[in-house]
């Protein structure tokens, strides 16, 4: 049950209680209780909105930034990712394979905004030995979730 109960509200964590019960047919209070465990073991690390700024107007820039660092003895990539995601633009940090380390994502109010972050913050750390920014200039689907939908042509067909 748990799996299936984790797949569900990882799509929407706002869909009813009663409603999940019933599509995993178990009782409502064992649903609580699993989402209690899940949270207290740290499984459901936090419950999120995804909001597509650009339809209310906000200026927002997002940019992925690769990282490539000399990884420290004995602590290995754990201590400057620490160091980087505790910056409040950053959003996530990855260890990834290939060229690069790192992988940051962050947002800023503009262009200058991240560049200066990643130049003056980033740039500057000791073990940093490199970095290519990549910014985002359109989503197309962010965490499963496609943000803009096709327009379908919903007429009938006629033919003579």
């Amino acid at each position: 049950m748990r799996e299936q109960l984790l797949k569900i509200i990882e799509k929407n964590s706002r869909i009813d209680l009663k409603e999940l019960a019933v599509i995993l047919g178990v009782e409502e209070a064992a649903i609580i209780e699993e989402l209690q465990k899940c949270e207290a073991e740290g499984v459901i690390c936090g419950y999120h909105t995804m909001i597509d700024w650009d339809k209310v107007g906000v200026e927002k820039v997002s940019a992925l930034i690769e990282v490539r660092v000399t990884p420290q003895r004995g602590q290995g990539f754990d201590k400057i990712a620490e160091r980087i995601y505790k910056y409040p633009e950053v959003n996530a940090v990855y260890l990834i394979s290939g060229g690069y380390d790192l992988l940051v994502s962050l947002e800023g109010k503009t262009l200058r905004e991240v560049s200066a972050f990643v130049s003056d913050k980033l740039s500057t750390l000791d073990t940093v030995i490199s970095t290519a920014t990549h910014f985002i200039l359109k989503k197309y689907k962010d965490h499963g979730t496609i943000l803009e939908k096709k327009y379908e042509d919903t007429r009938e067909k006629v033919t003579p």
